[in-house]
């Protein structure tokens, strides 16, 4: 569930916390380094590498979906692929501009602080041919995250007011609204350390025995299925402490934006809908998943459009065919909406979740490209 857009640019020495992974030393600076996944290990074919462009190659041997990340200072993610299922595999291209220590980890299951490692990286990255356009994507990008996180604290502003006036029915209508905002930029609000993104979004099936549950689908949970609880008003006084943390994170002038990995977030918010929405999983309560749906695409949109005139400079054949294919799935999104907002997914039957399934693994497919476009590999 976690990813990045955000490039490290402060690194500090961070502790193996699992002993358990095993990395490979090896003289060779260059080409792609393999990672092999299992339920107990992660074994990493090179623990360090040359400044610049890294690309893993991760594969699931495991029996259970796994995650790979790779950590900067403060447990900062500054890369991350998601849902690699047994016998799958994945690319990874992380861009690391300074040397340092950094960690690896698997997450077998994609729970708790991965079976984790050192990685060491050395020199400084070279200068690129295309600074100009990779310097106006980020700072593109930037001003895109900006503009959504100050509406998510404006609409979650009044979200919350709504539930704490006792008024379920306007809770209920701002409800989906401020989730828009949110999950257009959620692998953003996932690199942050401190479990942001749990604090914000976790869901009560990924809830560990004894810890505090927060966030949206606390308040759905509250809103259409057990009624407004004692504490409530202080899940929902939380929910703004952490939105506030969000908005203070992205708009910090030392915040960067790695183009390399804006391109990967736009296929994580793609995984996000083939993972958690398309089933129903993530309003469970609510129904509003058409709308997270909706966000998360939009998303994905926003991320390509930073990085449009490198791709379309590189491979503006594959530029064309990722507008067709958002073009399709817009279409086949379009029959679902309802008024400023969707229907119920409840009422989306089982063959029309399959079909917005194939328009999103199609997209997918052609949007998983564009990473390696943008960082030269």
């Amino acid at each position: 569930m976690r990813s990045t857009v955000v490039a490290i640019t402060a690194v500090a020495v961070l502790p193996v916390l699992l002993a358990s992974c095993a990395s490979k030393s090896e003289t060779s600076q260059g080409g792609d380094i393999a990672v092999t996944a299992a339920d107990n290990s992660c074994e990493v074919s090179r623990n360090s590498a040359s400044a610049g462009n890294t690309t893993f190659r991760i594969t699931n041997n495991g029996t259970k979906v796994t995650e790979f990340y790779v950590y900067g200072a403060g447990d900062r993610v500054i890369g991350e692929v998601e849902n690699i299922g047994p016998g799958l595999s994945r690319q990874l291209i992380v861009s690391v501009s300074d040397p340092g220590t950094y960690q690896t980890a698997c997450k077998p299951g994609m729970v708790g602080e991965g079976i984790r490692g050192d990685f060491i990286v050395t020199g400084q990255a070279q200068t690129r041919d295309d600074t100009g356009k990779m310097a106006d994507a980020a700072s593109g990008y930037k001003r895109y995250l900006v503009s959504q996180v100050t509406a998510l604290q404006e609409t979650t502003g009044a979200f919350v007011a709504a539930i704490k006036s006792g008024d379920v029915a306007s809770a209920k209508k701002q409800y989906p609204v401020a989730r828009t905002y949110y999950e257009r930029i959620e692998p953003v609000a996932e690199s942050f350390p401190d479990d942001l993104d749990p604090r914000l979004d976790l869901r009560e099936a990924d809830v560990a025995a004894g810890d505090k549950w927060t966030g949206f689908h606390r308040l759905e949970k509250d809103l259409w299925a057990q009624g407004l609880q004692p504490d409530t008003t202080r899940i929902a006084d939380q929910l703004v402490a952490d939105v506030g943390e969000l908005v203070r994170g992205v708009s910090a002038a030392d915040f960067q934006v790695d183009p390399v990995q804006v391109s990967g977030g736009a296929q994580t918010l793609l995984d996000e809908i083939a993972r958690t929405k398309i089933t129903g999983e993530e309003d469970t309560f609510s129904h509003t998943d058409l709308w997270d749906f909706q966000a998360n695409v939009d998303g994905s949109q926003a991320a390509i459009a930073s990085v449009r005139p490198i791709l379309d400079e590189r491979n503006r054949d594959l530029a064309t065919l990722i507008d067709r294919r958002f073009a399709e799935l817009d279409s086949e999104l379009a029959q679902y909406r309802a008024g400023d907002g969707h229907v119920g997914y409840e009422a989306v039957t089982e063959p029309q979740r399959a079909a917005l399934a194939r328009r999103i693994d199609a997209l997918s497919a052609v949007v998983s490209q564009v990473q390696g476009v943008v960082a030269g590999a």
